[in-house]
C-alpha cells in the first residue's frame, strides 16, 4: 500500500463531473489497483475513489504534477493535480487473515445452535457455518413447518449485518433444495435503523439474551 499526503485538487470525469479544490488530503493506493482520496473526517468514507482495475499515469504539465487514474473497463478518470507532497511511503501488508469474530459473537452462535428452539418450538438445526460462495451463514435451520431459515448473528446488529444476510439469502434462494429461505437477524442489541431495513427486506429481528442462553438466572428477577 502506498500512502501519500499531499496538497492536491481532484477532478472526476465520467457519468458526471465532480471537483475537489486544492487542500491537504490522504491518497491511498492499494495493491489491488484501487485509489481513494480521504479528508481528516468522515471516518472511513473517502471523498472520491476509483475501484480496480485502473491504471495510474504520472506526468508534469506546466510544472504541476498530475496523476491520471483511469478505470480500465469504463474509461472513468480521476485527475489529481498535486501542489506539494508532504509524505510518501509504501508498505507491504501481505495477505490479510480475514475477520475473526470476537469470543462473545462466536459463543452466541454456538449457544443458539445448541438451543435452536429459542427461535421457536419444533425448530431444528441443519448446521452451523453453512458455506456459500461469499462466505459462511452463521446458522442454517428449519422451522416447525420444515421451512429453511438462515440466521446471521451479531453482538451488536447494524445495517451492515442486515446487508450481509440479504446477500446470503439471495444466494441460498437460488438453491431449489433450500428455497424458499427466510432470514433472521439475531443480536444482543439491534440498532433501530437495522430493524427498519430488516423489516423492509422481510427479515425477522431477534434480540438474544446471552445470559439466558447460558442458563444464568437474572440478577433482578421480575414477576412479569
Amino acid at each position: 500500500m502506498r500512502l501519500v499526503i499531499a496538497r492536491c485538487s481532484v477532478d472526476y470525469v465520467g457519468r458526471l463531473t465532480a471537483h475537489l479544490p486544492m487542500a491537504p488530503r490522504l491518497i491511498l493506493m492499494k495493491a489491488d489497483g484501487s485509489v481513494s482520496i480521504h479528508a481528516d473526517d468522515r471516518a472511513f468514507k473517502p471523498l472520491n475513489w476509483m475501484n480496480p482495475p485502473c491504471k495510474v499515469r504520472e506526468e508534469t504539465i506546466d510544472g504541476a504534477i498530475t496523476w491520471s487514474v483511469v478505470h480500465g473497463k469504463t474509461g472513468e478518470k480521476l485527475v489529481l493535480t498535486i501542489d506539494e507532497v508532504l509524505h510518501d511511503s509504501s508498505h507491504e501488508l501481505g495477505v490479510d487473515p480475514g475477520l475473526i469474530k470476537d469470543g462473545v459473537e462466536a459463543h452466541l452462535q454456538e449457544l443458539l445452535a445448541e438451543h435452536i428452539t429459542t427461535l421457536g418450538d419444533g425448530w431444528s438445526l441443519v448446521r452451523r457455518e453453512y458455506m456459500t460462495a461469499i462466505g459462511p451463514v452463521d446458522i442454517l435451520c428449519r422451522d416447525h413447518l420444515g421451512g429453511t431459515v438462515a440466521v446471521e448473528i451479531k453482538r451488536r446488529g447494524d445495517i451492515d449485518g442486515v446487508e450481509q444476510l440479504t446477500r446470503y439469502l439471495e444466494l441460498l434462494n437460488r438453491d431449489p433444495r433450500l428455497s424458499p429461505v427466510k432470514g433472521i437477524f439475531a443480536a444482543q442489541e439491534i440498532k433501530p435503523q437495522a430493524r427498519v431495513l430488516a423489516a423492509d427486506r422481510g427479515i425477522e429481528c431477534v434480540t438474544l439474551d446471552y445470559d439466558a442462553l447460558r442458563g444464568i438466572e437474572p440478577e433482578n428477577p421480575t414477576l412479569f
